[in-house]
C-alpha cells in the first residue's frame, strides 16, 4: 500500500512540473526578449533593427520614427558629354516626391557591383555585321564593369530564353553569346519583362538591364503599356544600345528607336544610337562606368503614404560647384505598392 501511495505521489509531482513548462518557456522567452531589446543582442532576425550601412554611407537619424518607409532613388550624374561625375556630397543633391522637397536621410556613392540583365536581339535581322559589333562592345563592358558584377543573360527572337542565370564570370557570358546564332522575329517586351522578374532576384540592389537590339517588337504577348507599368513598379535602369544600319548624313529615327528610348527613359537609364563599331564600343564602356559611379539617395515616407498604390513623381535636382551644365538622371517616380494583408 506505501509502494503504491509513493507512486502515486510520484506522478502527481511529475505531471505538475510538466504541465508548468509552457508556462516557464514563456517567460524564459518574454524574458529573453526583453533582455535583447535592451541590450541589442542576439534578437531574433525578424526583431532586429534595419541593417547596418556599408562603408561609405551615410544617414541622418535624427528624424526616423516608427511607421516609416525608406524610399531610395539612384541618380546618375553626368556632364554633357556623358562622362559620370563623381565626388559629389549629400548636401549637394535636392530630391522632390510630388513637388515637395524631401529631407535626404541616406546617401552612398559606393562604387558598388550590380546585377545586369544583358538582353540580346537574336532575330534573323541582327544576323552578319550586326552580331558581331553587339559582341565586341559586350567584351569592352565586361572588362569596364565591376569585377564582381553578377549577369543574366537573355537571347530573343520570336521568343525569350535564359541562356545564363545569375553568372559572376564575366567570360563565361561572353562564350555563351558566341553560341548565338539570329533567326526568326522580335518578342523585344517579353524579353525585358523576363529580364525584369530574373533581377527581382538578383543579388544586389542595384540592379539594370542592357538592351541589344536593331529593331520594333513584333511578337510579343505583353504590351508596351503594360512594359512601362512594370518598369515603373520595378527599380531597375535600362540602357538600350539601337544596333542598326546608321550609315549616312541623316539618321531617320524608327518606331523601334522611341520605344527603346521610352524604356530608358521611365528608368532613369539611356538609349544610345551608335553609327559604327568605334561608336558602340564607347556606349558600352560609357555605361560601365556610369554604373560604378551612381549615387544613391533615400528618404523617409509615413508607411500609409509610401504604400498607398498612387503614381508618385520624383524628381532630382543637383546644385554643386561645377563649370559646366550638368544632366541628372533617375527613375521617374514609381507605384507604391499595398501591402499585402495578412490572411
Amino acid at each position: 500500500m506505501n509502494q503504491i501511495l509513493n507512486n502515486n505521489r510520484r506522478n502527481e509531482i511529475v505531471n505538475k512540473t510538466v504541465g508548468s513548462v509552457p508556462l516557464l518557456l514563456a517567460l524564459s522567452i518574454l524574458l529573453t526578449l526583453v533582455n535583447g531589446s535592451v541590450s541589442g543582442q542576439q534578437l531574433p532576425e525578424r526583431l532586429k533593427p534595419a541593417r547596418q550601412l556599408r562603408s561609405g554611407d551615410s544617414r541622418d537619424t535624427s528624424n526616423i520614427k516608427l511607421g516609416t518607409a525608406l524610399v531610395s532613388v539612384r541618380v546618375t550624374v553626368t556632364d554633357r558629354s556623358g562622362r559620370a561625375i563623381a565626388g559629389l556630397k549629400k548636401e549637394h543633391f535636392k530630391i522632390f516626391e510630388n513637388k515637395v522637397e524631401q529631407q535626404p536621410s541616406f546617401f552612398s556613392d559606393e562604387d558598388a557591383p550590380a546585377s545586369i540583365a544583358v538582353i540580346v536581339d537574336t532575330s534573323a535581322s541582327m544576323s552578319g555585321e550586326k552580331i558581331v559589333r553587339a559582341k565586341e562592345a559586350l567584351a569592352r563592358f565586361i572588362q569596364t564593369s565591376h569585377p564582381d558584377d553578377e549577369y543574366f543573360l537573355i537571347g530573343f527572337n520570336s521568343t525569350p530564353k535564359l541562356l545564363l542565370d545569375r553568372a559572376r564570370d564575366g567570360q563565361a557570358v561572353l562564350n555563351q553569346f558566341n553560341n548565338v546564332r539570329p533567326s526568326g522575329n522580335t518578342a523585344l517586351y517579353d524579353a525585358v519583362s523576363l529580364g525584369i522578374v530574373k533581377l527581382s532576384h538578383g543579388f544586389y540592389p542595384k540592379r539594370a538591364i542592357i538592351v541589344i537590339s536593331d529593331g520594333e517588337d513584333n511578337q510579343s504577348r505583353h504590351t508596351l503599356a503594360e512594359l512601362r507599368r512594370t518598369l515603373q513598379e520595378s527599380d531597375v535602369a535600362v540602357y538600350a544600345i539601337g544596333i542598326a544600319d546608321r550609315r549616312g548624313p541623316i539618321r531617320f529615327v524608327s518606331l523601334g528607336d522611341l520605344v527603346m528610348q521610352k524604356m530608358a527613359a521611365v528608368s532613369g537609364g539611356k538609349s544610345y544610337w551608335p553609327k559604327n563599331s568605334v561608336q558602340t564600343n564607347e556606349a558600352f564602356e560609357q555605361i560601365a562606368l556610369e554604373l560604378r559611379h551612381q549615387y544613391s539617395v533615400g528618404y523617409y515616407l509615413a508607411s500609409d503614404v509610401a504604400a498607398d498604390g498612387k503614381w508618385h513623381r520624383i524628381k532630382v535636382v543637383v546644385d554643386a560647384p561645377q563649370e559646366q551644365s550638368l544632366v541628372v538622371r533617375s527613375r521617374e517616380g514609381y507605384y507604391a505598392l499595398k501591402p499585402v494583408q495578412d490572411e
